[in-house]
C-alpha cells in the first residue's frame, strides 16, 4: 500500500459490503446492521461522499458487481460470507470466555463498533496503517465511540505488534483474546505473515484464537485469484497494493504449528473456497 495514501482496497471493500446490502437473500447472510453501520462509517470518515453511498445500495450497482465477477468468480458475495465468519467467531469467542478482540488491518470494518455496546466487559482493539486508521477514526468519533473500542494508527512493517499492544494500559497479555484477520494475509510478506501468528500468540492468553482468510497458490508458486488471476494480480500490483502470499489448504496445519497455534477443532468451516478465499480458525 501507497503508505501516505488511505487504503483503496479497504474502501473498495467497504463499498462491496454496502452493495450487499441490496443483493437479493443476502439480508440471510450479513450481520445485522452492518450494511448501514459500513455506508455511515464511509461517509462521516470522508472516505467517500453521500452520493457514493447512495449509489453502491441501488440495483444498479449490484448489477455492475455480478458483471465483474468473472475476474472472481463468486467474490462479491464471499465479501459478506467473509464478513459472517468473522462476526461468529468473534462472538463465539466471547461467549467461549475472550475478553479482547483485536482486529488486524481493520480499513472500514465496523465490528469493533457494533459490538464495543453490547460487550461492554471485553476491550476492542483494531490496528491499521496510519492514513487509514485515522480517517477511520475522524468517523469512528462522528458516529459516536465506546470507552472499550481502542484505534490503533500504527504501521506493522515498522513497529512490531506485540510492541504496540503491550504499549497500550488497556491491552492484557494473559487475557484470552480473539484476534481477526480478515483479507489481510495476502497483502503482508512470506516473513511478515509468520511473525503476525508468532506475535498474536505471544501477546494472549490461553484459549486464545485467530480467525482469518487466505487464498490458495497455484502451481506457478503465485497467489490463487482465480482463472483470471495474472489480470488481478496485474491491477493489484498497478494499485500498489500487490498480494505476496498465499498458502495450500493442506500446508494450513504446519504452517500454524511452527508459528505456535494449532487448528480449530470441531469447528464448521467452509469445505471449499469461497469465492477466492480459504476460511480458516487457529487456536493456542
Amino acid at each position: 500500500m501507497r503508505k501516505a495514501r488511505p487504503s483503496k482496497t479497504a474502501r473498495k471493500v467497504a463499498l462491496n459490503v454496502v452493495t450487499l446490502g441490496a443483493r437479493a437473500g443476502m439480508d440471510e447472510v450479513l450481520p445485522p446492521g452492518l450494511t448501514d453501520a459500513t455506508a455511515k462509517l464511509l461517509v462521516e470518515s470522508g472516505a467517500v461522499g453521500g452520493r457514493a453511498v447512495r449509489f453502491s445500495r441501488s440495483r444498479m450497482a449490484v448489477r455492475i458487481y455480478l458483471a465483474f465477477d468473472w475476474m472472481m468468480p463468486g467474490q462479491f458475495e464471499a465479501f459478506g460470507h467473509r464478513k459472517a465468519f468473522c462476526e461468529r467467531q468473534v462472538r463465539d469467542a466471547i461467549g467461549a470466555s475472550a475478553k479482547q478482540v483485536l482486529v488486524l488491518g481493520a480499513g472500514y470494518d465496523t465490528i469493533g463498533w457494533r459490538l464495543a455496546p453490547e460487550f461492554p466487559d471485553v476491550q476492542f482493539f483494531e490496528v491499521d496503517h496510519p492514513a487509514t486508521a485515522r480517517l477511520k477514526e475522524k468517523g469512528i468519533e462522528r458516529m459516536g465511540a465506546c470507552a472499550n473500542l481502542h484505534l490503533l494508527a500504527e504501521d506493522l512493517g515498522e513497529r512490531e505488534l506485540a510492541d504496540v499492544l503491550q504499549s497500550n494500559k488497556a491491552w492484557d497479555n494473559a487475557s484470552p483474546t480473539v484476534f481477526v484477520a480478515e483479507g489481510l494475509l495476502m497483502y503482508l510478506p512470506p516473513e511478515a505473515v509468520g511473525a503476525l501468528f508468532r506475535q498474536c500468540a505471544a501477546v494472549s492468553g490461553e484459549g486464545s484464537r485467530i480467525a482469518f482468510s487466505y487464498v490458495g497458490t497455484r502451481k506457478n508458486g503465485r497467489p490463487d485469484a482465480g482463472p483470471w488471476s495474472w489480470l488481478v494480480l496485474s491491477l493489484l500490483r498497478v494499485a500498489g497494493e500487490p498480494w505476496l502470499w498465499s498458502m495450500q489448504p493442506e500446508e494450513l496445519d504446519l504452517f500454524l504449528q511452527t508459528h505456535n497455534w494449532t487448528v480449530a477443532p470441531n469447528l464448521p468451516l467452509p469445505s471449499k473456497r469461497c469465492g477466492i478465499e480459504f476460511f480458516g480458525v487457529a487456536v493456542k
